[in-house]
């Protein structure tokens, strides 16, 4: 089994000594197996977030109780092209970029809260 530091620091031969000849390929596996465990287990499920996240702003519409990424629960009374107007009281009107909306809300929330 190589070992990390295997993979970045060559031994040092006397002159005329053979150096162990390896598979080349074999001195890589254990990186190639740590970016497909890095891919996997971070990268892909980022990207599948990122995919919900963006289809949920492009769903939003009139009358959705939505949550912000600051935590401010609204009903959202205009969309627009990159914003959105959220009503988060009786009267108070609050416009926000579209990204920042983290939620939409089943209907009726806010009023059992």
């Amino acid at each position: 089994m190589t070992s990390i530091s295997e993979l970045f620091i060559s031994n040092a031969y006397a002159e005329g000594a053979a150096a162990p000849q390896g598979g080349g390929f074999m001195e890589f596996l254990p990186l190639i197996a740590l970016l497909a465990v890095f891919y996997f287990l971070i990268l892909r499920p980022q990207q599948k977030r990122a995919k919900e996240h963006a289809a949920l702003v492009a769903a939003l519409q009139k009358g959705d109780e939505v949550v912000t990424i600051g935590g401010v629960l609204g009903k959202v009374v205009k969309v627009g092209e990159e914003n959105v107007m959220v009503e988060i009281a009786s009267g108070v009107e609050v416009q926000v970029q579209k990204p920042a909306v983290q939620t939409v809300l089943p209907k009726g929330t806010i009023k059992s809260l």
